[in-house]
């Protein structure tokens, strides 16, 4: 995936939500996102492991009333004024755009033509990134910590969805062949700045089939058994789940208790 901490066009940096009820969501993600004998993320704050703000959950105010209940990832653009203006062009909304007393664009927040909230902010300065951590081989930190592992779109047309995305955040695109025999068709696999994948667009068939429109983030937890357990007992339901031979779980889609979907997976 496309580098967290670094300032990089197309880089996921961190995700936030806004729910009706608040302290209801906080409850069933400080539960289900601190299992393990080394949690990935803390449970009194929802921060990762390492302090670092990763997830924001906000309550449902009147000034977020217009947002929908998903999971909105914030994604690193060269210009968000420019990046508004297309997304509007192409069929999408802006929801939000926030502006200085100067008039100079400081973030978004945009649905595509399909109904996906998506937030876009500018490259992120330098020192305002995490000292010391990163995706490299060299950080130790690199896989033990809570992030955003993965992210993915599912719609009926994953192609013209491409094509928006390209244009508005300036992600480029490299297909990805799925199905077999006379069912063949490609998905897409999203590429940043620094030419590593950054996000999945998907066509809602084959394996995709059935699964929400909306931008599914991919957690990673300590014990994905344990926290599977812990979803029914918090309020939220597991919709999917996938295991080896073995039993082991390795991935699950679950829907929490205001009806957003979040993905999980073994975090390492």
């Amino acid at each position: 995936m496309s580098t967290s901490f670094a300032p990089c066009i197309g880089a996921v940096f961190s995700a936030d939500i806004a729910v009706p009820d608040h302290s209801h969501a906080v409850r069933f993600y400080s539960q289900v996102l601190s299992t393990g004998d080394t949690p990935l993320w803390r449970e009194a704050d929802l921060m990762n492991n390492l302090g670092i703000p990763i997830i924001g959950l906000g309550a449902r105010t009147a000034e977020y009333a217009s947002l929908p209940v998903q999971w909105m990832p914030h994604i690193q653009v060269a210009d968000v004024a420019l990046s508004v203006e297309r997304a509007i062009a192409l069929g999408g909304q802006a929801l939000m755009h926030a502006k200085s007393a100067e008039g100079e664009s400081q973030f978004g927040v945009l649905l595509d033509p399909n109904g996906a909230a998506f937030g876009i902010i500018p490259l992120v300065d330098e020192t305002a990134l995490p000292q010391g951590v990163g995706d490299s081989p060299d950080s130790p930190a690199s896989t033990s910590m809570g992030r955003i592992a993965w992210l993915d779109l599912t719609i009926p047309d994953a192609t013209s969805t491409r094509d928006f995305y390209q244009q508005v955040v300036g992600w480029g695109a490299q297909d990805l062949e799925m199905g077999q025999g006379d069912d063949r068709y490609a998905d897409y696999v999203m590429l940043g700045g620094d030419g590593n994948p950054a996000a999945g667009v998907c066509h809602a068939r084959g394996p995709n089939a059935g699964l929400p429109p909306v931008w599914m983030i991919y957690l990673p937890v300590g014990d994905l058994a344990e926290t599977l357990r812990r979803v029914p007992a918090e309020g939220g339901k597991v919709i999917k789940a996938m295991q080896k031979a073995d039993g082991v779980y390795v991935y699950a889609m679950v829907q929490d208790p205001a009806g957003a979907h979040v993905a999980l997976v073994p975090g390492t």
